[in-house]
């Protein structure tokens, strides 16, 4: 499917890759991980064709369809629908084709360009186009919003949703859950699994990869290395070829003393120095082992809370939503030092609302917010990067908020997020979105709080960083509430979980596979529940119901029986109908597909198979609209008898 051979890439004077060569065969899910600036992204880019290599190339089959995952997308008055249905740039162009066929009243071209569409499955774009968007979140009257009324992370879920919809042989993916809530992560593991082409992705989401990845690449030392397996199984390879690069660079370097020693001995011996010079060309000769390393540059830790309170904050009684809109009722919480707590529920039920009910925001719409006195919050969500100065560095952030700190202490704690030298006195307004989250994060630990309330603390966080704030928070003495579509950090962190679902926050009973479950439960279930809950209300109903009434009901559900006849054999009459129209369009199709009835001696045959295909085809949409109706009167009054 795709094949780099001897590439070689820099930007910005530094060597990205060396001679790097990779195969990715057809049909693989392939994980991209690697250091920061490492050169990820870039290899989308030469793929993509918006770079160039200084050496080497990349090979794809010839008619390969490519998809990607755009990182920005500009404000625009498309509804959300049509801009992922922009994605399917072939399905655009036949629209496009079509109308200027029927604006010269090309009756040929016409003909031609429906057969095309009915094979690109045209009539069901526009569903499986809101079927993308409801998995990624979004709720159905979304989609007749226009793309500028979303948030900068809900246009980059449109961005995935477009990608998604292309259809494509290879589809490249940078960091696809950043933005992405846990439910909303679940959804496109499945999604991706099922995908019948080569998938190519960068994420620092080990859980993700996990379940996703049936290769790693990963890029170590400007080359590019192939695992077999997910994430989990790369770090078990890779931890047993640095223990064995390892072994070796120790032994080569035992070697290498040796014969230095011998040479320091004897080059200066006649009879040895023909011996000598032969070993000083071995040396030159020999491959050197670079030694292994795995420390992550990132090593920090939240300072110990000054003092404590207990408990350090409680609602009782509380509500939560926004304005007049109550999301969340019956809040009673109380954290205590020690407390860890994950929030689950779907999206939109109020994990958000909740945190910010906790942090004493306007959220809290009635209740009692009980405060300890020695209560000290950090808060991290994604409008804190909005907040930080981006003319000031990651020294300034820290100074002003400890102004008789030292320089050394404060460089030594910026070191743990990898600040070090020049970089801690550089203005933050060019950082990505990962290194504003690092600043973030020192600002947090620098204020050493008692109590973290952390929402989506990983978006932007590669996996080294990751790895550091699971460790941080597992060391922290103080209370944690934390929302975050990360799994490990999840699993490594909490001892509780909260459901937030339906208006309640309840304790979670379950772990994060129960919850899973439940998620896919949910998902299918949800069109039965109303009717689940009919039942058991009926049931109990029939239970306390008297005799008369008994009879009343039963009087009620013939009459409703009687009504659902006509309705039963009108549709009966549609759907045979339906099928003969069906059957008499596939004949004209093929009629239509005879080459000689173009001949200009047949202008009128044709005319006429193309007037009875679009006099079918109006039947056809005008029963099938009222089969529909005819099926909602029907739902409506089953619905009434059960």
């Amino acid at each position: 499917m795709l094949t780099l051979t001897n590439l070689s890439l820099q930007r910005g004077g530094q060597w990205l890759l060396a001679n790097a060569s990779a195969t990715i065969q057809p049909g693989q899910r392939v994980g991209i991980v690697g250091a920061n600036g490492a050169g990820k992204s870039s290899l989308f880019s030469l793929i993509l064709g918006r770079l160039a290599p200084e050496a080497g190339g990349i090979d794809l089959p010839g008619g390969t369809r490519l998809a990607h995952m755009a990182q920005e997308v500009d404000a625009t008055d498309r509804s959300a629908r049509d801009f992922v249905l922009d994605g399917d740039v072939e399905l655009r162009r036949l629209e496009r084709e079509l109308a200027e066929a029927e604006q010269r009243g090309d009756d040929t071209a016409q003909a031609r360009i429906h057969g095309e569409l009915d094979l690109h499955e045209a009539w069901s774009a526009s569903r499986r186009a809101e079927a993308l968007l409801r998995g990624l979140g979004f709720v159905d009257a979304d989609a007749d919003k226009p793309v500028a009324s979303f948030s900068g992370g809900w246009r980059i879920r449109l961005n995935l949703a477009q990608a998604l919809m292309r259809p494509s042989d290879l589809l490249l993916l940078d960091e696809p859950t950043n933005h992405l809530d846990l439910d909303a992560c679940l959804w496109l593991e499945n999604w991706l699994r099922r995908y019948p082409g080569t998938l190519l992705f960068i994420s620092h989401d080990r859980d993700f990869m996990d379940r996703v990845a049936t290769h790693i690449m990963h890029f170590d030392q400007q080359t590019l290395v192939m695992y077999t397996g997910n994430f989990s199984a790369f770090e078990s390879q890779r931890a047993e070829r640095l223990a064995q690069q390892q072994a070796g660079y120790e032994r080569q370097q035992a070697r290498i003393a040796e014969i230095e020693q011998f040479i320091t001995r004897f080059k200066a011996k006649a009879t040895k120095a023909r011996q000598a010079q032969s070993r000083i060309k071995a040396l030159e000769r020999m491959e050197r082992i670079a030694p292994a390393h795995v420390d992550s540059p990132f090593k920090f830790r939240f300072p110990e809370p000054e003092k404590f309170s207990s408990p350090l904050l409680s609602i009782r009684n509380g509500s939560a939503g926004h304005g007049n809109k109550v999301i969340l009722q019956n809040i009673n919480l109380t954290l205590l030092p020690g407390t860890r707590v994950g929030l689950l529920g779907p999206n939109g039920a109020g994990k958000s609302t909740l945190i910010n009910a906790l942090l004493g925001g306007n959220s809290l719409l009635t209740g009692e917010r009980t405060t300890g006195e020695h209560l000290a919050v950090g808060y991290f969500a994604q409008h804190q990067l909005e907040s930080l100065d981006l003319d000031a560095s990651p020294f300034l952030h820290l100074q002003r908020e400890a102004p008789k700190a030292s320089e050394q202490s404060i460089r030594n704690f910026l070191g743990g997020f990898d600040f070090h030298g020049d970089d801690a006195l550089e203005s933050i307004r060019n950082f990505s979105g990962g290194e504003k989250a690092r600043v973030a994060l020192a600002l947090i630990a620098w204020a050493r709080p008692n109590l973290l309330l952390l929402d989506e603390p990983t978006n932007h966080l590669d996996l080294e960083m990751r790895q550091a704030l699971t460790i941080a928070l597992q060391e922290f003495e103080g209370a944690v509430v934390v929302v975050s579509h990360d799994r490990h950090l999840l699993r490594n962190t909490v001892d509780e979980f909260l459901m937030v679902n339906e208006g309640q926050v309840r304790t979670y009973d379950g772990d994060l596979e129960d919850y899973e479950r439940w998620l896919a439960d949910r998902r299918t279930d949800e069109a039965k529940a109303p009717r689940r809950e009919a039942e058991e209300t009926k049931a109990k109903a029939v239970d306390t119901e008297n005799a008369d009434d008994r009879k009343a009901r039963k009087r009620a559900e013939a009459e409703i029986r009687q009504k659902m006849s006509p309705y039963r054999k009108r549709q009966q009459s549609i759907e045979k109908r339906m099928g003969e129209l069906q059957a008499q369009l596939k004949q004209l199709e093929e009629t239509l597909g005879d080459a000689g009835l173009y001949e200009a001696a047949r202008k009128d045959e044709l005319k006429r198979a193309l007037g009875e295909q679009a006099q079918a085809r109006s039947e056809l949409d005008e029963i099938e609209i009222e089969w529909l109706e005819i099926s909602e009167a029907l739902e409506e009054m089953e619905s009434a008898l059960s």
